[in-house]
């Protein structure tokens, strides 16, 4: 039986860095132990998903690694993998026992994700368990990360998984952000889940005060006003069901394009679509 000791870069480290099987598989059958860790308590699961190397990690986990070990500046495995996209390696160390939760900027896997723009790995942290409205000191939610960063696709996975739109950090919403930074695609999407225009800063200002003149923003935040019903309809669904539980719609007896658009996955011609399942008498878009 092997000891958690610590030691240098060895060979099994830089075996399943550089994702060779063949060598690990053989370092393991000569009795290199799987949790060696060097100085900075980085281990060979954490080279292997550093790199994406899923067929290492997994053979590493089969035999033995801990799977939510972390090096001395708190980093996992998983948060390793999801900061550098990997979403294979995600979900498999999910499935072996990997923490979904963390505490800090460097150990939240969700808020790694969302600070690197890697909404692929978002859904399944989601699925098995992390909050999607995980509040970090200083850093906020994953949603407010997202929107610091402008990464615009994973803003819109984190609002289809139900991360609340109107969350603030430092007395700033989502909303403000996109207005400081005179983002007019961010301030569409967040208007689009049901941003809050009217909500005021730590300074007593609204979104619409913060967006530069004459901008696309702010002409965006001018026209915003009462939603259309059917937009407001799927905002009150869904704060109805929950975040926790918006994967249950996807097994109610509905029409497809009706499913699609309560989560947020419908194109435009399928919101027309789905806005005939709510108003069949509405001849205008029938094909």
């Amino acid at each position: 039986m092997y000891l958690y000791v610590e030691s240098d870069w060895s060979p099994i480290h830089e075996a399943a860095f550089n994702g060779r099987l063949l060598t690990l598989q053989k370092l393991i059958d000569q009795g290199a132990c799987v949790n060696l860790n060097t100085l900075d308590m980085v281990s060979p699961l954490h080279g292997a998903c550093t790199q994406g190397h899923t067929a290492c990690a997994k053979l590493l986990m089969e035999n033995g690694a801990n799977v939510n070990s972390s090096t001395v500046d708190g980093k996992t495995a998983l948060t390793e993998a999801c900061a550098q996209g990997h979403v294979t390696c995600v979900p498999l160390l999910l499935q072996h026992g990997a923490a979904s939760l963390g505490t800090s900027q460097s150990s939240s896997p969700i808020h790694v994700a969302a600070t690197k723009g890697h909404p692929e790995c978002i859904e399944p942290l989601v699925q098995y368990g992390a909050d999607v409205d995980q509040h970090v000191d200083e850093l906020g939610t994953p949603l407010q990360i997202a929107c610091s960063n402008q990464h615009l696709s994973t803003v819109r996975k984190l609002l289809q998984l139900g991360a609340n739109v109107n969350s603030s950090v430092s007395g700033d919403s989502p909303l403000h952000m996109a207005a400081r930074q005179s983002s007019p695609e961010l301030t569409s999407v967040l208007l689009e889940h049901g941003a809050d225009l009217f909500l005021r800063n730590s300074e007593g200002r609204q979104p619409l005060d913060l967006a530069p003149p004459n901008s696309l923003t702010e002409r965006l935040l001018k026209q915003a006003g009462v939603s259309p019903l059917m937009q407001l309809c799927r905002l009150h669904i869904r704060k109805a069901v929950g975040n926790k539980r918006l994967g249950a719609i996807c097994d109610l007896q509905l029409p497809t394009e009706l499913i699609e658009y309560l989560l947020y996955q419908s194109d435009p011609r399928g919101d027309l679509n789905a806005l005939k399942f709510l108003n069949p008498a509405t001849s205008e878009f029938e094909s």
